[in-house]
């Protein structure tokens, strides 16, 4: 089951061998603007993917040809700018991690909600212009620098320019998930760079930190939102899911060559690690990680603590605080640097100014 698709500059490709669910797709997405390309099949879709420029995919998991999640693989490895978002007819989380961790932007149960539906296309839609608008800038870039040689300097200038607005939307996507986080973002920016400074670190670093690091969770936009906007503690399975997003973060991060994107990508790895080998998601200890992942690490956590979550209220700064350098059982001191938690001590004052000026709370570290 297709439509015609030669005059289709770009669309949501939905692929389902269930006609019904095809047609009441295709009439909710219709209805809000978007253009639409259907396939009773994983073949017809590829096909597809190969000649329509395509801005999301949505697929069913099981089909008669081949799964979802081997369209999902060829997806990420032919059209990795594409996002994917899932359908499965189960509430199978095996099957929900398992395409987490093989790049699926959504999972979505049926039967579904078309605002879920429509929520989780509008960030996908989102990423992909975003995507697509770092990847033309790109290009137009070199182009530029090829042909005005004698203008690198302005060229120079504008490539900074445009990296702080590229990095600021890329920031600006996770608050698609959750309106709080652009507030937290912020912050982790601010309190990185005053980390920095108390450390003695370079002038370059703490520029390039407080530019990185309010990237940190930019891998929740593959978390789905039944998990990441749970309201209340996650169980063991959901917890997995969520550990994926650093590694989603890096993969995001990591394929630009400006070295403050490239800190961004190592903080977006590092910043659940801890000091002790207890952290996530690789387990490094002590001075294998790295220092901008150890500074974020105790932004991050902070900020968590004075924020008010769906399962606990704000902790007063001076009890945050005493949390991080004491411990209360489930955060303890050697989680922390001791370096890193030497300078936060001597900082904590500017870290609780930060908290009060911000306008508005929420902390969003898992």
């Amino acid at each position: 089951m297709s439509i015609q698709t030669e005059k289709i500059e770009s669309a949501i490709l939905v692929v389902d061998d269930e006609p019904f669910i095809i047609d009441a797709l295709s009439c909710l997405l219709k209805e809000r603007g978007y253009p639409v390309i259907a396939c009773g099949n994983a073949w017809d879709a590829a096909k597809t993917l190969d000649s329509v420029r395509v801005n999301a995919v949505l697929a069913d998991v099981k089909m008669p040809d081949i799964s979802g999640l081997d369209l999902l693989e060829q997806i990420r490895r032919e059209h990795p700018d594409i996002p994917v978002i899932l359908m499965t007819g189960h509430a199978d989380m095996n099957i929900a991690i398992t395409a987490v961790k093989k790049g699926a932007f959504d999972f979505i149960v049926k039967p579904y909600k078309a605002l879920h539906v429509l929520h989780s296309i509008e960030r996908a839609v989102e990423y992909n212009r975003l995507i697509r608008m770092e990847r033309d800038y790109k290009k137009m870039l070199e182009k530029t620098v090829n042909e005005r040689t004698k203008e690198l300097g302005d060229a120079l200038s504008m490539v900074r320019g445009l990296n702080n607005e590229i990095a600021q939307c890329l920031t600006t996507v996770t608050e698609y998930k959750d309106n709080e986080t652009g507030a937290h973002n912020i912050r982790i920016g601010l309190y990185s760079s005053i980390m920095a400074q108390a450390l003695d670190m370079s002038e370059n670093f703490v520029e390039a930190i407080s530019f990185a690091s309010p990237m940190h969770d930019i891998g929740k936009v593959g978390i789905p939102d039944s998990i990441l906007l749970k309201n209340g503690p996650l169980t063991a399975s959901e917890f997995e899911v969520i550990k994926a997003h650093p590694i989603m973060g890096e993969k995001i991060l990591k394929g630009a060559r400006h070295p403050k994107m490239q800190m961004a990508a190592c903080i977006a790895l590092n910043h659940h690690e801890r000091w002790d080998g207890t952290g996530y998601p690789k387990g490094l200890k002590g001075n294998d990680i790295p220092i901008e992942g150890r500074i974020v690490m105790i932004c991050d956590q902070y900020d968590a603590l004075v924020s008010k979550r769906p399962y606990k209220p704000p902790f007063s700064h001076q009890e945050a605080v005493r949390v991080i350098l004491e411990g209360d059982g489930r955060t303890l001191p050697g989680h922390f640097d001791p370096r890193v938690i030497e300078a936060f001590e001597m900082t904590a004052p500017s870290f609780e100014r930060i908290f009060k000026s911000s306008p508005l709370e929420g902390g969003a570290s898992l």
